[in-house]
């Protein structure tokens, strides 16, 4: 009985660890579609009422933005907070910029230069704080974090020409710091991030650039000096780069890259690639020999998620004009192999995607922005 027992068992860990990811296709069922029906361009999940589960704000592109609100169980209803606005929205920060204990949000602009900025005053009421928003840019990305360290959440904007550093005043305020802060750069700048890439105890920045790709190191104090020829490997063809993902694949204590690219201007290279850091923050294009699938659709986005649940982390990729939406499988050496399992969702149009436990029963669930259709979301099955 102790033998049969024991081989049950190990059946039983044996399916766990080769858990085969599968989802299904409940937008039908589970999104308002009539709010979501074209020019998504950026999701964040976060709890916005606080409640216990993920809600939803997607930035779009000359439609009002929105909040979706989660019912626990991975279904969303439109929360209608937020003034109808038609701005060229491309990317969101949400973070409790002037520290009362609740959720505020930045949506930046890139066509029309115009911003959206609005403060939570609790109850999922919102201030329109636009007026009060420092700069106009042509932006495509936003970047909140506590750079100088002094409590409080500042921004970094990603544009065309040169990217722009806001100071906070700690009670929700901005200022324009840009040129004591960030280097001089008139390129076009289409997403960053922030880690410790360099392990020397205060954030850095990644940007992804339409031009060659930067990295920016902080002296301590949010001051940033551009440190790219050292750091970032010649990468062979020109890439334009849509969005940057920082992860540690190889469970080595230090962050990687992956850069998402996109041939939109006819004249550049698509493939994406995966850098890897020494520790120090110098990096090592390792494309060839650790992301093994197909490799030249226009990928807006991707993230890292452990989609099979062994523990280690693979890669949803969001691919728009034509490609197909793609899953990457770590072997657990920092490999990814394209998945055989085809996502239920027929789109080629997905801008962005988003993972997180949207219904809380333990599984990851995708969510997929389409910029030209309806939003796409997957939930998790066992």
């Amino acid at each position: 009985m102790k033998i049969v027992l024991a081989c049950f068992m190990i059946i039983c860990l044996a399916a766990t660890c080769l858990r085969t990811a599968k989802f299904s296709d409940v937008s039908a069922s589970n999104l308002p579609l009539d709010a979501l029906k074209a020019n998504s361009m950026d999701i964040v999940s976060i709890d916005m009422d606080k409640d216990g589960d993920k809600d939803l704000i997607i930035a779009m592109e000359f439609r009002p933005n929105v909040i979706l609100l989660n019912d626990g169980a991975g279904k969303f209803s439109h929360a209608n907070v937020l003034p109808a606005k038609n701005h060229d929205s491309e990317d969101i920060a949400a973070e409790d910029f002037d520290k009362d204990g609740d959720i505020d949000i930045v949506f930046v602009s890139e066509d029309d230069f115009i911003h959206e900025y609005y403060i939570n005053k609790g109850n999922m009421t919102f201030e329109d704080a636009s007026e009060k928003f420092p700069v106009k840019s042509k932006s495509n990305s936003v970047l909140a974090h506590d750079f100088d360290k002094d409590g409080d959440i500042d921004l970094v904007l990603g544009n065309e020409g040169q990217d722009m550093f806001l100071v906070n005043d700690g009670k929700g305020n901005f200022a324009d710091d840009t040129e004591k802060r960030l280097p001089k750069d008139n390129s076009t700048t289409q997403d960053v991030e922030t880690s410790d890439i360099d392990k020397d105890g205060d954030v850095d920045l990644v940007l992804g650039n339409e031009d060659g790709n930067r990295i920016y190191l902080n002296d301590g104090k949010g001051f940033f000096t551009d440190a790219t020829q050292d750091r970032l490997p010649f990468t062979p063809g020109k890439a334009e780069t849509r969005k940057v993902d920082l992860a540690d694949i190889d469970h080595d204590g230090d962050m990687d890259i992956f850069f998402s690219n996109v041939n939109f201007r006819r004249d550049k290279n698509p493939a994406n690639r995966l850098l890897l850091n020494n520790g120090k923050g110098f990096f090592t294009d390792e494309t060839s020999a650790r992301y093994l699938g197909k490799n030249d659709l226009h990928t807006a986005d991707v993230t890292f998620a452990d989609i099979d649940l062994d523990k280690d982390l693979d890669i949803v990729v969001a691919n728009v004009f034509g490609g197909a939406q793609q899953l990457f499988i770590n072997n657990g050496k920092a490999v990814f192999t394209e998945s055989a399992e085809v996502l239920p969702t027929s789109t080629t149009e997905a801008i962005s995607v988003e993972v997180a436990d949207l219904n809380n029963d333990g599984l990851p669930d995708i969510y997929f922005g389409i910029f030209r259709g309806t939003d796409v979301l997957l939930l998790g099955q066992n």
